[in-house]
């Protein structure tokens, strides 16, 4: 392989074609353009123009017996749909997949329109290009007049759609998030019905992983008070002021959400985490339901 190496490791694979029942173990190797699985007089090279979806965990039925930890790529080849699966250690198989995710969308030239809609309301803003990067959980978009980035921890709905954006109807996604207190839309056109497949299937991944982390978190009624008014009042405003309870009770409340990972204490004051914010969002959601 001649280009530059983004991937490389030894693990066990198996692909839907293969003259075998059991898994291949051999090395995995990638680069921007290509994944290639090489093992026991097997070698299957996967352009990665052609792969369609990614899945982490998700392994066909048939497949499961032989896999724990794994990622499954589909693509497609001239004889049809294929899947590749491809198991290794639990962090080396979550590093594998954020390798593959940046591989497809890093860099991509997508067309942006932000905000959409600021608190409910239909904003003009102009439609512009940008260079779309994924990383840490957070989409972010540059180019000579686009700097911002969305921070999945504050998205509280997204969906693919067609949007006709500078008179061209394209696939889109729409993102509503709350980065501080205001609600906004921003719409995502990519190129191609694929890469947004790919990017629906990122966000769906990296929002599901900070969904489960609260799964075992409980919250008494005061203490969702108390994060509802830090999320209100904004940065820089003392929890203290705007919360109408005892100021020891409410100390004591807030010493638990730090405890839960839901608030951090910085240079602006007392301020949500991105596990706080994805409960409040979640919270008021349920209200405007």
């Amino acid at each position: 392989m001649s280009e530059r190496v983004i991937a490389d490791f030894v693990g066990r694979f198996f692909v839907t074609d293969m003259n075998r029942e059991d898994p291949v173990r051999g090395r995995i190797v990638m680069s921007r353009k290509r994944l290639v699985l090489v093992g026991d007089d097997h070698k299957v090279t996967i352009p990665t123009s052609t792969m369609f979806d990614i899945a982490v965990g998700h392994v066909p039925p048939e497949m499961r017996s032989f896999f724990s930890d794994s990622v499954t790529v589909a693509y497609r080849t001239d004889e049809g749909r294929r899947m590749a699966v491809v198991e290794a250690e639990s962090d080396t198989v979550e590093k594998f997949a954020t390798v593959l995710f940046k591989a497809h969308l890093n860099g991509r030239t997508v067309t942006v329109e932000h905000p959409a809609e600021r608190g409910g309301r239909v904003v003009d803003s102009t439609i512009r290009k940008a260079k779309l990067a994924v990383d840490d959980g957070t989409l972010a978009f540059s180019g000579p007049e686009v700097d911002f980035a969305i921070d999945l921890a504050t998205v509280t709905n997204f969906e693919k759609e067609t949007r006709t954006l500078a008179g061209e109807s394209r696939p889109a996604l729409s993102v509503r998030h709350v980065p501080r207190t205001t609600a906004l839309l921003s719409v995502v056109a990519l190129p191609s019905e694929r890469v947004l497949n790919l990017l629906g299937r990122y966000f769906r991944l990296e929002y599901s992983d900070i969904v489960e982390s609260l799964q075992d978190v409980s919250l008494s009624d005061e203490e969702v008070q108390v994060l509802v008014a830090i999320y209100s009042a904004g940065e820089g405003v003392d929890p203290l002021d705007v919360v109408a309870a005892d100021a020891s009770q409410t100390t004591m409340v807030l010493n638990g959400l730090r405890e839960k990972d839901l608030v951090v204490d910085g240079d602006g004051g007392t301020a949500l985490t991105p596990k706080g914010r994805v409960v409040v969002n979640s919270r008021l959601e349920e209200i405007n339901a």
